[in-house]
């Protein structure tokens, strides 16, 4: 038995309101069961509740046994001192306010209706399963799922939001250094993003703006920082870098003493962080005020075309410095920036939005919608349950629905285990 699934009981009134009666045999009229309280301090506020012939105003403590009102030391927190009604699972012991009046109990148990407590044995069995309602998953509405999908959408953006207000702050206010980090780590993907972002990290951002103007050297920069130019490589591009790098790093004081060692342990070639901090180098060159034209495109082919870079002209034929290859234009691909447009592009408006008190731009959903689900473990498992994944806005809500409800069982504030327990 879980606490919120009391909560749950008393908020959808789950539970036969005739004949009710304190533990002192008073009896209990609920007039309003008051707002659920998701935060610290009693679990409903602004109850109304006539016990005996008092009408109550107040706010209402849920525990499974009477004794955690101790076990949580309400005793101690003045927070509680307008409790009306303590409601449990078991009474064990009589709670006290600070005047000696016992604050009345009503067991909840034996009122419970039968169906509701089988729906929640149901959906809490001790099975193991991939998710608890995985069984009955298929049975809840399209329209319910979609509406609840979008809800979760926003809230794994208000998740990123809290990331980018720390950028923010490190970054003094800077919109374009906070793009230029997400970037970064975007690019270096899952192996090297923290590697990428420690670069990024490394110096700040006014470097890049006075050698953008430069592709060789954003290139040397970027090398040099992570740590790639210090090899005796008897390449003629190599030695330009090299150079080039020695000149910046006197210049701007330069230090790679914290970024992170990159890796090229399995990766696909195209995935090289060579060929990634080169695109990233070409991005910087071409697009001057990025920020501004980022937080401006409203449909997907704009950002395509922002996007529309490749490496410099010597990564043509390497993936590696002094290793000639077959020769090929090494652009970034659509598939790319759609990932940039799930990780970027659509959490860094939301971000900019909320931040100035803008409403919500329905173009950052549009986008999303326009961009194909994404594929991955868990978006597989859920289409195998229902097929119900066609856009990107999908494919990251049903990650925040099993990274942050299922794997957690918090099914009760779930929309789909809500609809389950209800019987729909």
């Amino acid at each position: 038995m879980q606490e919120d699934f009391l909560h749950y009981i008393w908020k959808h009134k789950k539970f036969s309101f005739a004949n009710l009666q304190t533990t002192a045999n008073e009896a209990v009229s609920i007039l309003q069961v008051g707002t659920h309280n998701l935060h610290a301090g009693p679990d409903f506020f602004n109850a109304k509740i006539k016990i005996g012939e008092q009408l109550w105003a107040g706010n209402v403590e849920i525990h499974i046994k009477s004794s955690d009102w101790f076990l949580h030391n309400h005793e101690k927190d003045k927070n509680y001192d307008n409790v009306i009604l303590h409601v449990v699972w078991e009474h064990d012991t009589e709670v006290y306010r600070k005047d000696n009046s016992v604050i009345p109990t009503l067991v909840l148990k034996q009122y419970v209706h039968t169906t509701a407590l089988e729906s929640y044995q149901k959906l809490f069995s001790k099975k193991q399963r991939w998710i608890n309602c995985e069984n009955d998953f298929a049975s809840v509405s399209d329209f319910e799922f979609q509406n609840w999908l979008e809800r979760l959408y926003f809230e794994r953006l208000e998740r990123k939001y809290q990331d980018i207000q720390s950028m923010l702050s490190a970054s003094k206010n800077n919109w374009e250094a906070v793009l230029f980090k997400m970037l970064a780590k975007n690019f270096g993907l899952k192996v090297n993003g923290a590697a990428f972002l420690s670069l990024a990290n490394s110096f700040d951002f006014s470097v890049i703006q006075k050698t953008q103007s430069k592709s060789p050297s954003l290139e040397a920069l970027f090398y040099g920082q992570a740590d790639l130019l210090n090899e005796d490589i008897q390449d003629p591009y190599y030695i330009v870098l090299q150079k080039e790098y020695r000149f910046l790093k006197q210049k701007f004081h330069l230090s790679s003493n914290s970024v992170s060692p990159l890796q090229f342990f399995r990766l696909r070639p195209p995935n090289f962080p060579t060929i990634r901090l080169s695109q990233l180098a070409s991005l910087y060159h071409e697009q001057v005020n990025l920020f501004s034209k980022v937080i401006n495109v409203k449909r997907k082919e704009e950002v395509y075309d922002l996007f529309q870079v490749s490496t410099s002209a010597y990564w043509e034929n390497h993936f590696s410095f002094g290793k000639v290859s077959k020769a090929s234009k090494k652009k970034i691909t659509k598939s790319f920036v759609d990932l940039l447009i799930i990780n970027t592009i659509a959490p860094i408006q939301f971000s900019f939005a909320k931040q100035k008190g803008k409403l919500i731009d329905e173009a950052i959903v549009s986008i999303m919608q326009q961009v194909a689900s994404e594929k991955n473990s868990i978006v597989s498992k859920f289409q195998d349950l229902k097929p119900i994944s066609t856009s990107a806005m999908q494919s990251q809500a049903l990650i925040q629905l099993k990274n942050e409800y299922c794997d957690k069982s918090r099914c009760l504030q779930c929309a789909i285990g809500n609809s389950l327990l209800k019987g729909k």
